[in-house]
């Protein structure tokens, strides 16, 4: 008779020979890695936490849904956004190809008419935004990962009451798990004041609308009338809610019809866990919107109820385009080969490529990961700057002197592939200059990684960044 630890001893192995063959199917090689090594060592611990975190599926309905609103924004996109859609913004052809990607993975098209003002200073964007929200005359619509109970998120909420108590409609999206306790404090508070609070994508592991617990709605999102609207990092939070940090944050405010398809963002998302559409007209939630500058742009969301990972395609794609100069700012970094080797080749092939990483993370696992592909950049010609000031939680980009990208998406797995994002294409060159000298001030304020230093760096912490980096898809 077979003793109890033997019969153990065989499951173990039953479960490592049965996720061999299952794990790899219809995921990326780095992916399958990560899993089998945590299930090779931890057989059932592994086999649990696959059963939980192990594959981005979301429920049937969930992607009807999001079937859904695609053909409805690219349906109604013609009418609603008229003569001001364009498929070929005025760029150089070579990056024409990158721009109907984005529009084919996103479902938004390029739209003229806009004008973008870029905010760097973190109490600044709180304010302008407090002033927006005392302004409305309609309604606002506040979606965020985080909305935290703290002076900044009172003061947001204060903002919000006093709008309600004008008719203002006032709605509040907020994530199910980065705001799980502040939520359970605020949520009751704005709503006795007449303001839509929900948590979205809240962790449910059973029933209809069932969510693996690690998918989060990471976007950054504010509407107001229709009219003005903000995408960027920054959260309705402190900017020193990370213990020991203070947030430096870039948040793009927008006028002009680019706003109505932000507006169309938070619909949706309110939508998936309402099912139903707010109570105004048509007219009201997606008003005729003048045009107010000069500058091209679109939407781009994405996340897991989509076909691909949007922002890492078009990314690569614009990566691929580039001619002069690619200049990436994220606090983590953690992308696939794909993304990695789009930034290797454009180095080597004569391009200017420069990635601004924070020098401090409240992410320590992540931090050691990251570190372990400085190497192959450096190798490859790209330049990687360290920055020494605030801990750099901005995420953008700029391609060459013609395109931007400013949005809530890390440079990671976890982002492009899991969380809900959504960010803003911006085609002008005098919005790309004005990122470009935002950019220049981290170069200033930051410590060049430099290869033949780095290479120098101690067996042990090599070693820790190796093992680390075996977890990137996990992180």
């Amino acid at each position: 008779m077979l003793s109890w630890g033997t019969l153990y001893l065989v499951s173990e192995w039953a479960v490592r020979l049965v996720m061999l063959f299952y794990v790899p199917q219809r995921r990326a090689p780095a992916a399958a890695r990560a899993w089998l090594l945590l299930i090779f060592f931890l057989p059932w611990v592994g086999l649990v936490l696959y059963a939980v975190f192990g594959r981005a599926n979301l429920p049937r309905e969930r992607l009807q849904m999001q079937a859904t609103v695609s053909r409805l924004v690219r349906e109604t996109q013609p009418r609603i956004l008229g003569d001001t859609l364009t498929l070929r913004p005025d760029l150089p052809p070579h990056f024409q190809p990158a721009v109907m990607l984005a529009y084919r993975l996103a479902d938004f098209a390029v739209c003229r008419g806009n004008s973008i003002e870029l905010i760097s200073d973190y109490r600044e964007a709180v304010d302008r935004l407090v002033e927006d929200i005392a302004g409305a005359q309609r309604h606002v619509h506040l979606l965020y990962y985080i909305f935290r109970d703290d002076a900044t998120g009172r003061r947001v909420a204060e903002a919000l009451t006093q709008a309600a108590k004008r008719g203002v409609s006032c709605r509040v999206l907020a994530d199910g798990y980065g705001s799980f306790f502040s939520l359970r404090r605020l949520a009751p508070q704005l709503r006795s004041a007449g303001v839509e609070a929900l948590p979205v994508m809240p962790p449910r592991l059973w029933g209809r609308k069932k969510l693996r617990l690690d998918l989060r709605n990471h976007r950054k999102i504010a509407v107001i009338d229709g009219h003005v609207g903000y995408v960027g990092s920054q959260n309705i939070v402190d900017p020193d809610a990370n213990r020991g940090l203070t947030n430096e944050e870039l948040v793009a405010r927008m006028t002009g019809p680019v706003v109505r398809q932000l507006q169309a963002v938070f619909l949706a998302d309110r939508w998936y866990e309402t099912e139903a559409m707010p109570a105004e007209p048509q007219e009201d939630l997606l008003p005729q919107v003048a045009e107010t500058g000069r500058s091209p742009a679109q939407v781009m969301p994405s996340g897991p109820g989509y076909h691909g990972a949007n922002t890492q395609q078009a990314m690569i794609a614009f990566i691929h385009a580039a001619r002069a100069r690619v200049v990436l700012t994220t606090p983590y970094f953690m992308p696939d080969e794909s993304f990695r080797l789009a930034l290797r080749m454009a180095a080597e092939r004569g391009v200017e490529v420069r990635l601004v990483l924070s020098r401090y993370s409240n992410k320590p696992i992540v931090h050691l990961a990251q570190q372990s592909y400085y190497e192959e950049l450096l190798e490859a010609g790209a330049h990687i700057h360290l920055y020494y000031g605030n801990f750099l939680h901005a995420k953008h980009a700029t391609i060459d002197d013609c395109v931007a990208l400013v949005g809530s998406s890390n440079l990671d797995i976890r982002s492009f592939e899991l969380n809900n994002e959504v960010g803003v294409l911006i085609y002008d060159p005098a919005v790309v200059a004005q990122l470009r000298a935002i950019q220049k001030r981290y170069f200033a304020a930051s410590e060049e990684v430099k290869l033949e230093t780095w290479g120098q760096r101690n067996i042990a912490l090599r070693a820790a960044q190796n093992i680390a980096r075996l977890a990137d898809t996990l992180l």
